[in-house]
């Protein structure tokens, strides 16, 4: 080390390397699923098991009165804004 250059300009060197490397290692790890622990947790089930598809739609013909009483309500409501 050289004698000019104090030890805390070299803390401030490689400290902030060390911790740059330390994530690129994480972030790494993170992105290609490398696994860093011994060994595995089992995996308990928090939320019960979800099914696949959605409700059932549902589907009312409107008549022609109950049309045009919605279509007055969204005049109105469009009126107002």
């Amino acid at each position: 080390m050289p004698e000019h250059v104090s030890i805390l300009i070299w803390c401030g060197v490689i400290l902030p390397a060390a911790l740059v490397i330390a994530c690129a290692i994480g972030l790494a790890g993170y992105r290609f699923g490398l696994r860093f622990e011994i060994r595995r947790r089992p995996q308990l089930p928090a939320l019960p098991a979800q099914r696949g598809s959605g409700p059932h739609r549902e589907y009312v013909e409107l008549t022609p009165a109950e049309r045009a009483a919605f279509a007055g309500l969204v005049r109105r409501l469009g009126d107002t804004g």
